[in-house]
């Protein structure tokens, strides 16, 4: 067993040297000769990758078909399901490329002598990026900052994440516009995700009263009107707090709550929905809201 992950292992190690080795000034004064450059390409085995990368794009697809329709038949498994096809595609991407490295290159020492200098510099320079990308991918998966599935905000951008690569990582706005982040950007930003591999989420909003208006009926309103909505999750609380805030010449209250929502895709008709009954609730109960422009509300 041993010696078999070994043999798997040693073809990204050697290509990992490879790009490493460019690290030397001194290599990008090397000359390559192309002939014997030549003779360690395997041409059957290049012939064999495209046929190996085509059947792992079939499996890609076969995976995220079958993820869907499992999510859909599966609603409250949705986070476990879209985890692991996430991490099936990496294990799909990973095989695929030591495959086509085995298939097509003859890797060994004396290779590494010849592709080496020039050649491994260009390559290494050209592919930093991307190198930093893949890197960066593994460590999302095994660091896991969010998860497919997760409504995350990421530099002013906020949606939903729909697919995790090797390279990059596909978000999915509210306003349906689909944004690609390197890996390697997603790592030294800042990401904040509501619900972390949850359905349900903490949807938080702010009602603001007049300072003379009854504070405890307006606090209890605001509770029933979070906890009736049907898109409300009651397996979770839903604290309502208060703040006296002076905003100009105004004192006012802040009442503020923090209900869960059952799935985090209706966030959106959540907040609308408890907006609605808490502006009907008040308007019955005579409870005013000012009508002073707040900063920052």
């Amino acid at each position: 067993m041993t010696r078999r992950i070994s043999s798997i292992l040693r073809p990204l190690a050697l290509a990992g040297g490879l790009l490493l080795s460019a690290a030397g000034p001194a290599l990008a004064q090397a000359q390559v000769d192309l002939g014997q450059l030549a003779g360690f390409i395997q041409w059957g085995g290049v012939a064999a990758s495209v046929v190996v990368f085509a059947l792992a794009i079939v499996v890609l697809r076969g995976l995220e078909h079958l993820s869907a329709s499992l999510c859909e038949r599966f609603v409250s498994r949705r986070p476990t399901i879209q985890k692991v096809e996430s991490a099936s595609r990496f294990i799909v991407y990973l095989i695929t490329i030591v495959i086509a490295v085995r298939l097509s290159l003859r890797m060994d020492a004396t290779a590494l002598t010849v592709v080496g200098g020039g050649l491994a510099f260009a390559v290494g320079f050209a592919m930093r990026d991307l190198v930093a990308a893949v890197i960066a991918g593994i460590t999302i998966m095994f660091d896991r900052p969010f998860q497919v599935g997760d409504r995350v905000e990421y530099a002013g951008q906020y949606g939903d994440v729909i697919k995790i690569g090797l390279r990059s990582v596909r978000m999915n706005t509210l306003d349906h516009n689909v944004i690609t982040i390197p890996n390697n950007k997603v790592l030294t930003d800042v990401t904040s995700s509501g619900n972390y591999g949850a359905l349900e989420m903490q949807v938080p909003f702010q009602m603001v009263i007049g300072a003379d208006e009854d504070l405890d009926l307006a606090m209890t309103l605001v509770q029933e009107a979070c906890l009736t909505s049907p898109y409300a999750y009651l397996d979770e609380p839903a604290p309502v707090l208060a703040q006296q805030v002076l905003e100009g010449n105004f004192v006012l209250v802040r009442v503020t709550a923090r209900p869960y929502v059952f799935e985090a895709k209706y966030e959106k008709s959540f907040q609308t929905d408890v907006t609605l009954r808490v502006r009907r609730a008040f308007r019955e109960h005579g409870i005013a809201s000012p009508t002073v422009v707040l900063a920052g509300s």
